[in-house]
Order: C-alpha cells, then structure tokens, then sequence
C-alpha cells in the first residue's frame, strides 16, 4: 500500500510542479507527518525531490525528471486504455490527440503490459447512442468544444419550442448522456444546461472568462438531473403489483420512480402483491407506463388514473373477444 502512495506522491509533483506538505496530504488522505516520512523514502531511493522553504514553497521535483510508469499493474494498465472514449473525443475533435497520447503512454508502459490495450478493446467496447437515436454530433459540437477548452465566452443562438434566443455564455463543459450532448455554461448569475443540438449559432467573442476553480461538472450534473426526475414527477399514484409487476416495474417506469415505490412497498398479501405509492409525472403518462405490465398492476388511486387503465382494459378485451 505504501509503494502505491509513494507513486502517486511522485505523479502528483510531476503534474503539478509544486505542492505542499498539507496538500500532498489531502490527496493522499494522510497525515502531513506521513507526507514528511514519504519525501524523505523517495529522496533515499533516487527520486530528485526537494522542499523549497518560505511563502510559496512546498515539494517538487527536480527540472525535466520524469518517471516511466512502471509502477502500473496489468489492471490499472489495463484500466487506464478502458477511460479513454474515443467515439465521443472524435465527436469534439480530439481524437487525434487522443490517440498520439495512447501512443506515449503505450511508448511508456514496460515491455510485459504492451498487450494491455489490445486486451481492454477485445473486451469492452463503449456505444453511448440509444438505439433509435440519431447519428452523428450536433454540427456545433466541435465550436463549442473549443471554446470549453480554451475557457472563451461565446454568443449562442438557442432553438426554444417557438422563439431563438440569444446569450451569451461561460462555457463550463461538455455532457454526453444517453447519445444526447449538453452544454454546462455560465450565463448570468448561474448555470444553465443547453441541449447541444438546440444550439443554432456559435459566435467567439473574443473575451476569455476565469473559471471558478470551485465548480464540480460532474457534481452539477448529478443535482441537475435529479432536480429534473423531481420536477417531471410531480404526482403519485396508489398501485397493487404482483410479484411479477414488482420485479419488471423499473422496466416500465422512471428508475427513481422504481426506487422510491419498492422503498414505500407494504408487506405482501396471501398472493404476494404489495401495495406503494408510485411518483408519476400525470395520469396519461402513468397509464402509457403502467400499461406495459398489463394484469401485473391494479391502480387504486387517483380514480382519474384508475379510470383511465379501466377504460383501456375495456378496450383491450372487446379488441380480443372472441365469439
């Protein structure tokens, strides 16, 4: 455990130039004692690093050392070809650089974990479109990754239902969910989300932004897309399934909505069937949704809802009435 400390102690100094003894230790989730006791391991065993004293100091490493990644296991090698994405780094531009930086790190790998790309293609592959979803980026996904690299606020032209509005925007970054693209930007006091392909004109203004060092992406998104599940679901449902309706649910519904009603579940009948309250969005959806497990739910309420499956089951058994 302390060989892998040791060597991600050395990567952080070579990515980050300087870092000091209390920031070594927050990303190493350590003691600064211990932080002192590394730097003094890695000293003893060849590794140039040195303290520099007074305001502005703290640990580096010597001008131009760098060191092979020959600390890497077959399984973080392995790991390492597994994060890159190379549909989406297309999609952006990038993936030239995607691959010349595959082919330094290959060049840097030891001889024995060569094979370990080769190994992690033949074995997983990533397809993030749905099915029927459409092909190819949003033809501005490209302008828009460029400005999120080089942090340039841009003028957007945004496609609303009826109108285009225009903004302008800190561009933050970059989301992929589910084979759609959103843009995370700073347009007045706060965030706000684009759908990418909504974006009908891109203009640089020329003007660069300094990002707030603070912001988390991937934590905004989170809260951004539960805050979106907790919007739509505005309703409830009283609902009896089957042990069968119980299982099969998350097919057929929003996965928060399975979530919260196999936590609301009383206990199960003589039949097994369990009562829950089921977040819906409104009745229509709720029907087009609980319609899919058939004889495996009975709604007790609301009655708008109940009337609404009964009226369907009518339907549905004059369709198949046989003489």
């Amino acid at each position: 455990m302390r060989a892998a400390r040791l060597i991600s102690a050395v990567l952080l100094l070579q990515s980050r130039e300087t870092m000091t003894a209390a920031e070594l230790a927050r990303e190493l989730e350590v003691s600064e004692r211990t932080v002192y006791r590394d730097m003094e391991a890695l000293s003893s065993a060849g590794v140039p690093v040195y303290a520099d004293q007074g305001r502005g100091g703290g640990y580096r490493l010597l001008s131009g050392y760098r060191t092979r990644l020959t600390g890497l296991t077959r399984e973080e090698a392995e790991a390492l070809f597994l994060s890159g994405l190379p549909g989406p780094a297309g999609e952006m531009g990038r993936a030239d650089a995607l691959a010349a930086a595959e082919l330094k790190v290959l060049a840097a790998l030891p001889r024995a974990l060569r094979d370990a790309p080769a190994r992690a293609s033949q074995r997983f592959h990533l397809d993030a479109p749905g099915w029927f979803g459409e092909s190819g980026p949003p033809p501005l996904l490209r302008d828009l990754a460029r400005a999120v690299w080089d942090d340039e606020t841009v003028e957007l032209r945004y496609r609303r239902k009826d109108s285009e509005v225009v903004r302008t925007a800190e561009p933050y970054g970059l989301v992929l969910k589910n084979g759609t693209w959103y843009l995370v930007a700073r347009t007045g006091g706060g965030h706000r989300t684009y759908r990418v392909e909504r974006v009908a004109a891109v203009r640089p203004t020329g003007e660069f932004f300094h990002r707030d060092e603070d912001f988390d992406l991937a934590g905004h998104w989170r809260g951004q897309a539960a805050a979106f599940v907790r919007s739509m679901l505005r309703e409830e449902a009283t609902v009896r399934l089957s042990p069968t309706g119980m299982r099969i649910l998350r097919y057929a519904v929003q996965p928060h909505a399975a979530r919260e009603a196999a936590a609301a579940a009383g206990d199960p009948d003589e039949r097994g069937w369990v009562v829950t309250t089921l977040p819906v969005e409104s009745a229509a959806v709720a029907m087009s949704e609980l319609m899919r497990l058939g004889p495996e739910v009975e709604v007790l309420a609301p009655p708008e809802l109940r009337e609404r499956m009964a009226d369907s089951a009518a339907r549905l058994a004059e369709l198949y009435r046989t003489d």
